[in-house]
């Protein structure tokens, strides 16, 4: 069964996935001579940034994620369909999906990320992931459930580990996330429970490697665990998590901390679509492309973002796995598709770094822009500039400006809410 989609005389441009390449992709083919076809499992596009704020009790879900359809509102050569592509078919020029077979002339694949686990045992079925808005809320509800079972809990061990927290990951979205659970251990948590001892909650960073943020320079690591270390937390650097049981964690050395909170950020790895050839996919499971975001081996299609592995004299391991990557390669192809109407020549991606950024709590953060580097304050303040300003919708960046300044004014996170308990697989959910 076909997919229900107006057949006109235009050359379609299938879209999987709306992430920041899918969405610009999509805007920037907004006035050329195709129609567009857009598939996402969400009807919503995910300001995935600030994901760890909505687990920390930050932001509500709705803030960072805005319609699909509200987007692309009165553009007719537009369509969207709410669904899962399951394979491609390269040779008919077709996708087969959870709700139909779509037929395109270009096809693009801009499914983003997952959580990697590495295969170490017990992290998939015990340790916390956050990648998605419903993964967040998981997360925000965990946070909260085991600071109620804390209340209850006889054991000084078992309070303890449900006081203690360890993220796992030294990226940004790791140290992010580690210093938002400081600033509700310092300002928030106390109040709602005063019955409990904080010096006694826990909040522990864990990196394999042997900086944080290795994609900054040594001035900005060095202040990133300085910022940490300000608020509260443990840095633990060059060490590997080997096993997680949901309460034991085991590390490469023999060393083992006692944690009901085990967050993964440690790594990810492509959403794969299957069909292709897979010769052309990496370990990381991202399509081997050209400079044209072309997929090796395929003439119409193309991959974009995260699930992109372009390999130039400038990077030799492929391009990072980051916002501005997807957001310039969905604006490129979208040239590039004009090109190809045309029969004119494809331009090569040329990657614009603007640089990098990270927050470390309240007034603190680190930013670097080219040989530009600095933090505190005023790093803070460029930080909430440019994600306020990178937020999807005049109403979501006016209700997280708000939220911002009343956290900032009232030292408070009004959003602690648990609407949807979390339990996992197997678990017998309380009545």
């Amino acid at each position: 069964m076909k997919i229900n989609i107006p057949e006109v005389h235009l050359p379609r441009v299938v879209i999987v996935g709306c992430g920041f390449g899918g969405l610009e992709l999509a805007k920037s083919l907004f006035d050329a001579p195709v129609q567009v076809v857009l598939i996402d499992k969400n009807n919503y596009h995910t300001f995935q940034p600030l994901l760890y704020q909505v687990s920390t009790s930050g932001l509500e879900a709705d803030s960072i994620v805005y319609p699909i359809r509200k987007i692309f509102k009165g553009h007719k050569n537009f369509h969207f369909r709410w669904g899962e592509v399951l394979r491609i078919n390269a040779e008919q020029k077709n996708i087969e999906t959870s709700i139909g077979i779509c037929n395109y002339d270009y096809l693009v694949v801009a499914t983003g990320t997952t959580t990697n686990f590495f295969g170490i045992d017990g992290l998939a079925e015990k340790s916390m992931p956050m990648k998605s808005v419903v993964e967040a809320l998981n997360l925000r509800s965990l946070i909260l459930q085991n600071f109620e079972k804390a209340l209850l809990v006889q054991s000084t061990e078992e309070r303890d580990a449900l006081m203690t927290f360890v993220v796992v990951g030294g990226g940004p979205t790791g140290v992010e996330l580690t210093g938002a659970l400081c600033e509700l251990k310092k300002h928030v948590l106390p109040n709602d429970y005063p019955e409990l001892d904080f010096r006694k909650m826990r909040v522990i960073l864990i990196e394999s490697g042997d900086r944080l943020l290795s994609m900054m320079n040594d001035d900005n690591r060095a202040r990133s665990v300085r910022y940490l270390h300000e608020l509260g937390a443990e840095v633990w650097l060059n060490v590997r998590v080997t096993k997680y049981d949901g309460h034991l964690i085991t590390t490469a050395s023999g060393k083992t901390i006692t944690a009901a909170n085990l967050i993964w950020a440690a790594g990810v790895k492509g959403q794969m679509i299957e069909g292709l050839n897979p010769e052309i996919v990496t370990p990381t499971k991202r399509y081997m492309v050209d400079e044209a975001n072309r997929i090796k081996g395929y003439e119409n299609v193309f991959a974009i973002g995260d699930m992109a592995y372009m390999v130039t004299d400038k990077y030799l391991k492929g391009h990072p796995q980051v916002a501005p990557v997807a957001i310039q390669q969905g604006h490129n192809l979208a040239k590039n598709i004009r090109h190809l109407l045309k029969g004119e020549q494809t331009k090569a991606f040329d990657y614009f770094d603007k640089g990098s950024m990270a927050t470390i709590g309240r007034n603190r953060a680190v930013v670097e822009v080219g040989k530009i580097s600095f933090g505190g304050f005023f790093g803070w303040a460029t930080w909430l500039l440019v994600h306020l300003m990178s937020i999807v919708g005049f109403r979501n960046r006016v209700v997280t400006l708000f939220n911002w300044l009343w956290n900032y004014v009232s030292y408070d996170r009004n959003i602690r809410l648990i609407i949807r308990p979390f339990h996992r697989s197997g678990e017998d959910a309380k009545a």
